[in-house]
């Protein structure tokens, strides 16, 4: 896809059941920020099914809006920064820490995500469509108080050497650098992520998206549904489930099951 046609924008819009917003202010950026969260899924599929991810944004657009399918944060930010940029917002790429359980820091350029400046001017947005469980809406940047949100309670606050920790209900979530970047500064991280026996990515499945109701994960052959606040976990017996679960609850049609290398299947209940 051409990511500077007026039709490739269309089909995008239409990918993620939005209208086009009739100027980019800050309700059209949480609008879309939602629409894109309910139906393009978090996941890391072509990590196991040896496909290759490329980071372009002609690439881009053809995976998550021509082929219907997801991707993680470097794919699915990537794309949605076209499409913002597109529709006449100021986008630029930010490169983010993660923290694991312990509190430690992830690699440099472990996580993409977005700061967006709307038509009014009036501060800034911190825009994330590809950090799985995250924040429904995008959080203003510049406020260094709690912020609501219905995934819960969000703080930025200020971090070494000009950084910024995003925390959810406490916390931290990762660590934020606020100078911009390009797209290509983030391919070491993204073949970290799909190569690295540490890496998480490399060790499960998953592929996940936000409902109206909560949310909805495949993790192999298990599927976990929650429902304001009620957890439904569900395995799936055959390769049939299996393929009709990606098609039925997140529109991906596959014409063979990923599969997590032998070589990582030990690693499979090491923290993420």
């Amino acid at each position: 896809m051409d990511p500077q046609s007026s039709k490739s924008v269309d089909v995008y819009l239409d990918r993620i059941r939005a209208g086009r917003p009739a100027r980019p202010d800050a309700a059209a950026l949480r609008a879309l920020q939602l629409s894109h969260l309910t139906t393009v899924p978090f996941e890391n599929l072509s990590i196991h099914l040896g496909e290759d991810i490329v980071l372009e944004e002609g690439a881009l657009l053809d995976k998550i809006v021509a082929e219907h399918r997801g991707g993680f944060c470097y794919e699915l930010n990537g794309a949605f920064a076209v499409l913002l940029r597109a529709l006449g917002f100021r986008v630029s790429l930010l490169q983010a820490r993660v923290f694991d359980r312990d509190g430690r820091l992830g690699i440099p350029y472990d996580h993409l995500v977005l700061r967006v400046g709307t038509e009014e001017g009036a501060g800034e947005w911190l825009a994330d469509v590809g950090f799985g469980d995250h924040a429904h809406h995008p959080l203003a940047l510049d406020v260094r108080t709690e912020q609501q949100d219905p995934r819960g309670v969000f703080l930025i606050r200020t971090a070494p050497d000009g950084d910024l920790d995003v925390l959810c209900d406490g916390e931290p979530q990762y660590r934020l650098d606020p100078r911009p970047r390009e797209l290509a500064d983030f391919r070491a991280g993204s073949w970290y992520h799909r190569t690295s026996p540490d890496s998480h990515f490399t060790r499960s499945l998953v592929c996940s998206l936000l409902t109206g109701s909560g949310r909805i994960t495949l993790s192999g052959t298990s599927l976990v549904t929650t429902v304001r606040g009620e957890r439904h976990e569900t395995s799936l017996a055959t390769d049939a489930e299996v393929f009709a679960a990606y098609r039925d609850h997140f529109g991906l049609v596959l014409d063979r099951l990923p599969e997590v290398a032998p070589s990582c299947e030990g690693l499979r209940s090491s923290p993420a």
